[in-house]
């Protein structure tokens, strides 16, 4: 049994990897690569002992490596009382890798503790927002290329781990990326970046080249394919083990390829290759990552490799790493790739995208409907938010869970492969997944800031609130555009976009269609885009109904057009373009971006859409006039909740000021007002008249020195009005 370092494991939260889309030939069984392999025999050239390996002397690069770089912390970045013990967890582990004649199970002992304890050290500030911009070529710190196709973040200790696959087609695609390089996948190698915040990423190695053995005397530059790896630490042997999907001739066909190393950049070597996963019907794996759970243990996520229809859940043995044990079914249907696994709120969450081959997808999600992440799964649903632009122009990629002081955040990073569209090869499009309601929630945004201190984000300044703005997202010709809905005319995605991409938006005469943005903050906002063809024009309208018209002239080559100083009021805005010429209009890279700067909240103001506080419902924003990005829409129940999380300096009286609005022609929605779990009164919150009609309900409570709970608890099956914010007031009296 794997002495499983539960209390590291929880802190570190070393998360899941995926998959970038599979070759075509790996996706049907009509099209499968020649020899394949269908014996369930498993090969090897090196046996390590099982159960704690031997114990005499070893030396280990690992360790080594890792007191020295933890020898670079400073202690006035931490709080005290987490430096104390990682300083002992240091001391330890230094003496132990000077001593010659540690065993091997002292190594990983002192490693494991060593890396507890760097997971458990406390920032003493709470950190800054890092702005993360999709749809470029991402950089490391040196300014070179980020190769990250088919792989994950896992975080070790204090530290984020990225892995991918660097194959020759994403070096062609940046350097010109308007033609197509489908078939250039030859392997390069597998670089792996470190990192501290998730956005500024410094090169460290590369784990496993062309010439990393494979055993048999084979190595990865004779593989047919190398990708979808993850990355599990054992605590019992110290090693880490990188899990990749691998096509080889000359060590059978199709298998997930077992290497292992002593750090997390160290050059990783051939421990294993597997060709069966018992339980599945085919040899090696569809789209795969590796998911560790909260106790510490590692599972490989995947789908059968043929057809893909069968979802499988397999944990690695636990004492070295090196095995896939029995897969677990948790899914049956249609062919998905594109596996992926999160947790969020104490559900596991098994995400994929629909088998076409390197094509943009909806995610599909079966969540579970047990603790058991080997256990039952529900039907599968598609993951709000990304139906508009099929999920920020991906497939599902990997997933990155942050544990923060004020709230954890779901990373969703979505596979670009598809080069057809002109948006990226071998780089991730990055978007944070919320849980407001019952269901797990994706926001598509262009750009944003995230906090990995406190695991808070916020939508960016130069965000594009417009969905599939580069008509991207359908990976064929079509006449019905996503995330845009005719209006008349005809409609197509036509080949040949601004600066060589592959699509743009053409209406015909008389024609037209609109987007309608679910929700965009109060502020000033700059509307443009390309155009060519005869005449046209773009109307934004507001929340409010007030509108602002792009006129669009006439161009036989691509103008860019732009509109200025558009107000906006909070809430939903529609983007309308059509056309007005005998020969059409054709248009591309349509943009709304924000130019005004946000007005900071007044001091004692708690948004009900952002943490810490809680919602029992959804986070809605069709409603004008709310404040902030949106509001609490509670479930229509008794006890659907909405809670704020209020921080006092002393224990006092206080004023509050609920801002609401209740638009139902059946009356009040009483509830209770729970302070701190006890009950402080009733409230009843009459009909405002209609659902854009805001007020403000005062109440004095008592509040303690520190943090108070404030939740209005509705006591009918009506549920709670829609709730704007809470204002706290001065002390009263």
């Amino acid at each position: 049994m794997r002495v499983v370092s539960k209390h590291w494991k929880l802190a570190a939260t070393a998360l899941l990897s995926v998959s970038l889309a599979a070759p075509v030939w790996a996706g049907t069984a009509s099209a499968q690569a020649p020899a394949q392999q269908t014996s369930t025999a498993q090969t090897s050239t090196t046996e390590l002992q099982a159960e704690g390996a031997a114990a005499g002397p070893v030396a280990d690069r690992g360790l080594k490596y890792l007191v020295s770089e933890y020898e670079t912390r400073t202690p006035s970045k931490y709080t005290a009382g987490s430096w104390k013990p990682f300083a002992k967890a240091l001391r330890s582990a230094d003496a132990v890798a000077d001593d010659t004649s540690a065993t091997k199970p002292e190594v990983a002992e002192a490693k494991t503790a060593l890396m507890d304890a760097a997971a458990d050290l406390k920032a003493a500030d709470e950190g800054t927002f890092q702005t993360i911009t999709n749809n470029t070529f991402w950089n490391d710190t040196s300014g070179n290329p980020i190769y990250s196709q088919g792989g994950g973040v896992f975080k070790f200790g204090d530290t984020y781990y990225w892995y991918g696959v660097h194959y020759t087609g994403a070096e062609l695609y940046r350097a010109n990326p308007t033609r197509k390089y489908d078939g250039n996948v030859s392997f390069v190698s597998i670089p792996v970046y470190s990192s501290k915040d998730l956005v500024n990423w410094k090169f460290e190695n590369r784990v496993a080249t062309r010439s990393t053995g494979v055993g048999s005397g084979a190595n990865l530059g004779g593989a047919g394919w190398v990708g979808r790896l993850g990355v599990s630490y054992n605590e019992n042997t110290g090693k880490y083990v990188l899990a990749v999907q691998m096509w080889h001739t000359g060590r059978g066909g199709h298998g997930v390829l077992l290497l292992q190393g002593d750090s997390p950049t160290d050059t990783f070597d051939y421990g294993y290759f597997q060709t069966q996963i018992t339980n599945s019907p085919t040899t090696g794996t569809g789209d795969q990552t590796v998911f560790t759970d909260d106790d510490g243990k590692d599972y490989l996520i995947f789908s059968n490799r043929e057809g893909r229809s069968r979802g499988f859940v397999a944990k690695f043995r636990e004492s070295d790493s090196l095995r896939i044990e029995p897969g677990v079914e948790i899914r049956r249907g249609a062919g998905r790739e594109g596996n992926a696994m999160f947790k969020l709120d104490g559900k596991y969450y098994h995400a994929a995208s629909d088998l076409h081959g390197w094509n943009t997808s909806v995610n599909y999600v079966n969540e579970s409907t047990s603790s058991n992440v080997q256990g039952s799964y529900s039907s599968e649903y598609v993951l709000a938010g990304t139906e508009m632009d099929y999920s920020h122009v991906t497939q599902t990629g990997f997933f990155v869970t942050v544990k923060g002081t004020k709230q954890n955040t779901v990373i969703y990073a979505g596979d670009r492969w598809a080069d057809f569209a002109w948006n990226g090869i071998g780089y991730n499009q990055w978007v944070p997944i919320t849980k407001s309601g019952a269901r797990p929630q994706f926001h598509s945004v262009s750009q944003w800031q995230f906090n990995v201190t406190t695991g808070e984000w916020r939508v960016g300044p130069a965000n594009n609130y417009i969905l599939n703005p580069d008509i991207q997202a359908d990976r064929i010709i079509v006449s019905s555009v996503r995330g845009w809905r005719n209006l008349g005319g005809s409609v197509t995605n036509v080949n040949g976009g601004v600066n060589g991409s592959r699509f743009a938006l053409q209406v015909s005469n008389s024609g037209g269609v609109e987007q309608r943005i679910a929700s965009v903050p109060a502020g000033t906002y700059t509307l443009s885009l390309h155009a060519r063809g005869s005449a046209g024009q773009v109307v934004i309208t507001g929340a409010n109904g007030s509108q602002r018209t792009l006129g669009i002239p006439s161009s036989s080559g691509w103008a860019k057009r732009e509109l200025t100083g558009v107000e906006l009021p909070g809430g939903a805005a529609t983007v309308t373009v059509r056309a007005s010429g005998s020969g059409g209009v054709t248009v591309d890279q349509l943009s709304l971006v924000k130019t005004s700067a946000d007005t900071p909240p007044p001091p004692g103001r708690h948004e009900a859409e952002t943490a810490p506080a809680q919602c029992r419902g959804t986070i809605d924003s069709n409603q004008a006039g709310y404040s902030g990005s949106g509001f609490c829409n509670g479930d229509p129940a008794v006890g659907a909740f909405a809670e704020f999380t209020v921080n006092s300096e002393t224990a006092r009286t206080a004023t509050l000021g609920i801002r609401f609005a209740n638009g139902a022609t059946t009356g009040a929605r009483p509830a209770s007002l729970v302070v701190n779990g006890a009950t402080a009164g009733s409230l009843s919150f009459e009909s405002t008249g209609a659902w854009t009609t805001w007020t403000t309900k005062t109440v004095t409570v008592s509040l303690n020195a520190g943090s108070n709970t404030i939740r209005l608890d509705p006591t009918t099956a009506a549920g709670l009005p829609n709730v704007d914010y809470l204002d706290v007031g001065a002390a009263a009296g």
